[in-house]
């Protein structure tokens, strides 16, 4: 019930919620007062005028407190105020939230508790001069002072805890995934050891005065107190580091499990050691792990058929509609695969195929470029899509003339490949219907590479590119002209260019992309590490 008003107070109250519902909590202050001058009773006999002059003082104090109180109050909302009055920008929502969150720890830090915790002081001493008891009884009101202090104290901290999370649980959809945020609390488990000790001093004596058989004294409130506080770090101590223990171990064990998973470790589990609601939320976290480890094995066969960087987009939320954009087209063909395929048998077939892009999709993918299909004997490699890369022409060429290179050093003459590479503008997307759908790039430089690679058969070539994939290279490359030519299909001739292979930097005869090429590092499971 508790809940649903407070929301209702936040949609009515609007921005002026936190600082209207904390200063109601004055009121609160002057309940506890007033209760702890009817326990004062207890020990102390007094008539109706006397006790009402002595609330009239102490409440007279108490709001003075809260106006100091409301002040600093208001001071430590400010940052949350963009916030509270619409702006819902993200600096905003952080900005907030941690003004809220850390509000109760902050008001407990700021002067006005030291304010406050004097104040029992003059209250005190008033009550001593004006009951007409001897100086000796001033200790034992200050103490019993100082246990309706603490009961307020703890009852104000959980107090606006609980009328900031409305605004906490909203804010709390607007933040970052990972916001860096240094937040201010007290940890549970001091929260166990301060206020069950606690309870326990104010319990033990409210129930020795009404335990009382006689009237009770003063110097009763004094051993009351005196006892209560040595049952409390004793016997009730124990109790105290017994039932912390119980309660937080199985969290921590569970805040460890999450920083494991965190980091990648999908392996995590914790054991489960209760039937209470602490096991039954272990039980439910290594349900989730399961999941998730089930969701990244998935993920991981399917990168297997769709390329990685394709499932990382679409798990993340990726819209992979068709959108205009910039890429460089590498066509692949393996020369004379057919008369192959006739004198093979079909297993020796897709073997020989695994075993050949087993070492030409490496390459491909190491330079930043993705496979939009396999055809048959031959691949369509695309490089700037579904990521854009402003050096895509660099990247295809450095990847076409590797390729080139890695399949004669390891086949030698039994296997001979032409690569056509082209650029140009294509409308990058998903495409397809039935529940059936496939990324891939449309455009004529998509078929001009594959016009540009059958070229290859007349010119020996083993990679050609293009006119418009030469134009857009950001760094030199040596290049060999093999002037215009018609491709088929086409309506003009077409420059074409044999590149050559670049000088090692360091002489180990190794081929060097472009200057600049940048890849995202990937696990050995083919996806992309998160930063």
């Amino acid at each position: 019930m508790l809940p649903r008003l407070l929301l209702r107070l936040w949609a009515r109250l609007g921005a002026n919620y936190p600082r209207v519902v904390l200063a109601t909590q004055a009121f609160a202050s002057v309940v506890v007062a007033i209760g702890g001058i009817a326990l004062l009773t207890l020990y102390q006999p007094m008539d109706a005028e006397q006790f009402w002059v002595i609330v009239a003082v102490s409440c007279t104090v108490i709001v003075f407190n809260n106006v100091v109180d409301f002040s600093v109050v208001h001071r430590l909302l400010k940052p949350a105020d963009p916030w509270l009055r619409g702006d819902r920008s993200e600096d905003a929502a952080v900005a907030a939230w941690e003004a809220l969150a850390t509000l109760p720890v902050d008001l407990g830090r700021s002067p006005r508790t030291a304010l406050m915790l004097g104040s029992v002081v003059p209250i005190t001493a008033f009550i001593t001069v004006y009951l007409g008891l001897n100086w000796y009884a001033w200790p034992v009101l200050l103490a019993g002072g100082g246990v309706v202090l603490m009961y307020g104290a703890f009852l104000r901290f959980y107090g606006i805890e609980i009328v900031l999370r409305p605004l906490l649980e909203e804010l709390s959809d607007e933040l970052p995934q990972a916001p860096a945020m240094s937040v201010r609390s007290i940890p549970l488990r001091w929260r166990l050891f301060i206020s069950v000790p606690a309870m326990n001093v104010i319990t033990a004596v409210i129930v020795s005065g009404i335990a009382s058989d006689g009237p009770a004294r003063l110097s009763d409130l004094g051993v009351g107190v005196l006892a209560a506080v040595g049952v409390t770090l004793t016997v009730s101590l124990e109790l105290t580091v017994l039932l912390s223990r119980s309660i937080l171990d199985p969290i921590e064990r569970l805040r460890d499990a999450t920083d494991r998973v965190t980091s990648g470790e999908l392996d995590v589990r914790v054991p489960v050691v209760s039937g209470d609601e602490a096991g039954e939320l272990t039980a439910s976290f290594n349900q989730m792990v399961e999941g998730l480890s089930q969701r990244e094995n998935l993920r991981d066969a399917f990168g297997t058929f769709v390329d990685p960087d394709l499932v990382d987009k679409v798990a993340e939320g990726e819209d992979l509609g068709a959108e205009d954009t910039e890429v460089s087209v590498l066509f692949l063909d393996i020369r004379d695969f057919t008369a192959f395929a006739s004198r093979s048998t079909a297993r020796e077939v897709v073997d020989y195929l695994n075993d050949f892009y087993g070492l030409v999709v490496p390459i491909l993918t190491r330079h930043g470029g993705h496979v939009d299909k396999f055809v048959g004997d031959g691949l369509l490699g695309v490089f700037g899509a579904p990521e854009h890369v402003p050096d895509h022409a660099d990247r295809a060429v450095a990847a076409a003339v590797e390729i080139a290179a890695r399949v004669k050093e390891r086949y030698g003459e039994r296997l001979r490949i032409g690569v056509g590479v082209n650029s140009g503008p294509v409308v990058a997307g998903t495409v397809g219907g039935g529940g059936r759908l496939e990324f891939t790039v449309i455009g004529d430089p998509v078929n001009t590479a594959a016009r540009v690679e059958e070229t290859t058969r007349h010119t020996g070539d083993d990679v050609l590119v293009t006119e418009a994939t030469v134009a857009r290279l950001h760094e030199p490359w040596p290049m060999q002209a093999r002037g215009s030519v018609r491709l088929r299909g086409k309506p003009v001739d077409i420059r074409l260019f044999a590149p050559q292979a670049k000088p090692a930097p360091r002489g180990d005869g190794r081929l060097r992309p472009p200057t600049g090429s940048h890849r995202v590092p990937r696990t050995e499971t083919g996806r992309r590490r998160r930063p």
